[in-house]
Parts: C-alpha cells; sequence; structure tokens
C-alpha cells in the first residue's frame, strides 16, 4: 500500500519569497556598510598622506 505526502506548495512558495525578501534586506545594510568602511578607509589614507 503506497501512501500520498501532499506538498504544500503554496506554503514553501510564500517561505521561499519571505526568506528572499529578508536576504535581499539584509544585503543592502551590508553593501552600506560596506561603502561606509571604504569612505572611512580613504579618509584615514588622506590624512596620512598629510
Amino acid at each position: 500500500m503506497t501512501r500520498t505526502i501532499r506538498f504544500p506548495a503554496h506554503q514553501i512558495a510564500l517561505a521561499s519569497f519571505v526568506l528572499a525578501c529578508a536576504a535581499l534586506l539584509s544585503g543592502c545594510n551590508t553593501v552600506e556598510g560596506l561603502g561606509e568602511d571604504v569612505t572611512a578607509g580613504g579618509r584615514a589614507i588622506e590624512r596620512a598622506a598629510d
């Protein structure tokens, strides 16, 4: 006797969408932070050169 398991595709699709959105939003914060670090590094180099 074979049992079939119902696949909750809509729930998995919704969870995947939420996780993708969370990853994109956290990625924006990471890129912004990286830009600030690079800017701070450039200022430190300018001060050292003067």
